[in-house]
């Protein structure tokens, strides 16, 4: 395969000047919802929501599993939804409620694979409006995977997913074509342009040392090291974070939205 015939293949650089940054709201606006951990394992999820705290964002929630309530200090950002036995997310009316409440849901992991909790999120992302953005990353991509037909069918959702994460969303979905580790760039960025094509969701994953960027059909890619991430610290949680942040202020543009995430030096607001 040629890559020069991949008109849908753009490859940049890392100093590409991107508009969405420059329309960074002076102002608090739009709401965002963090949505993630469980009674063992929650602090990434308080240090990406304070790291959105910093943001121009109106209203910002972090909800966490109740189990957690009398471990931690009480912080105006964070609330509380009912948990299982086990300390992770429970289903209840109030989990809906909260996703509903909101311009962006940003499932941000931790879900420690428990099937009530993926039962609960998916009937939540079930009741979203088509112009609310969803964002996924780390072991909510399972939690997408469990209902995946349905949950691709979501314009507004944007995965941050491993090649392994993406291997087992194909199987879900029956995708006619295959990845695979071994696969050369060329020809996972064919499968991906195959597969954004045919499903509306905005897809951020890692190969052969590339992020690759896609929605409907077009394909971006950066090599990882004209970035600030490196392989570990792609999968933190700070990238869609930021993904989550710019896509509440540019819901209409998420593949901008992705690329310009990739080179957001938030140190410059």
């Amino acid at each position: 395969m040629n890559p020069n015939n991949f008109t849908y293949w753009h490859k940049l650089i890392g100093n590409e000047d991107h508009n969405i940054l420059w329309n960074i709201p002076t102002q608090k606006s739009g709401r965002l919802l963090v949505f993630g951990g469980n009674s063992e394992n929650f602090l990434s999820e308080i240090r990406t929501t304070e790291f959105l705290e910093k943001l121009p964002i109106k209203t910002l929630k972090l909800y966490l599993p109740d189990a957690l309530q009398n471990k931690l200090p009480v912080i105006n950002y964070i609330d509380f939804l009912k948990s299982t036995p086990s300390g992770s997310f429970d289903r209840h009316e109030k989990l809906t409620e909260s996703f509903l409440s909101t311009d962006t849901v940003f499932l941000s992991g931790n879900f420690s694979k428990n099937s009530t909790t993926s039962i609960a999120v998916n009937e939540a992302l079930k009741s979203l409006h088509e112009n609310q953005v969803v964002v996924a990353c780390r072991d909510a991509i399972e939690i997408i995977t469990n209902s995946a037909e349905e949950n691709l069918q979501h314009e507004n959702l944007v995965l941050l997913a491993t090649m392994p994460q993406l291997q087992k969303l194909f199987q879900a979905i029956y995708f006619p074509k295959m990845l695979l580790l071994s696969m050369p760039l060329t020809s996972v960025i064919e499968t991906l342009h195959k597969f954004t094509i045919s499903y509306p969701l905005t897809l951020i994953t890692l190969h052969s040392d590339q992020i690759i960027m896609a929605k409907a059909g077009e394909i971006y890619t950066i090599r990882l090291d004209h970035t600030s991430f490196t392989p570990l610290s792609l999968w933190t949680g700070m990238l869609p974070a930021k993904i989550a942040a710019l896509a509440t202020w540019n819901p209409q543009n998420l593949l901008d939205v992705a690329t310009a995430s990739v080179n957001w030096d938030v140190r410059r607001i």
